[in-house]
């Protein structure tokens, strides 16, 4: 799957869980958070589209699925990177390389 798709699926399943998702540019990596009660993910534009798919991708690998519909591709692509970084445990940057092998 092209990461642009990715991204989009990504960010649809994102919007399903009742976050907003904020595309700013600027000096940082992104991240997650609740403000005033809004749950918010940052992803920065200046980012290629694999770093700001991998972040949501991170995101995802904290969060309960159980009852939101994934398409078996997108799922297919979520799992890949989940375990490829579960090989990895324990270093942040793989999340942020842009890695998509």
């Amino acid at each position: 799957m092209k990461p642009e798709k990715l991204l989009l699926e990504l960010e649809e399943i994102i919007e399903q869980l009742g976050y907003t998702i904020r595309k700013e540019r600027g000096n940082f990596k992104g991240g997650f958070c609740v403000l005033e009660g809004e749950k918010i993910i940052m992803v920065n534009k200046n980012h290629p589209v694999d770093v700001q798919g991998n972040l949501i991708i991170k995101f995802l690998f904290d969060t309960d699925l159980t009852d939101i519909f994934i398409k078996p591709a997108v799922r297919k692509e979520i799992g890949a990177k989940w375990e490829k970084w579960k090989l990895k445990k324990g270093r942040e940057s793989d999340f942020f390389s842009g890695d998509t092998q």
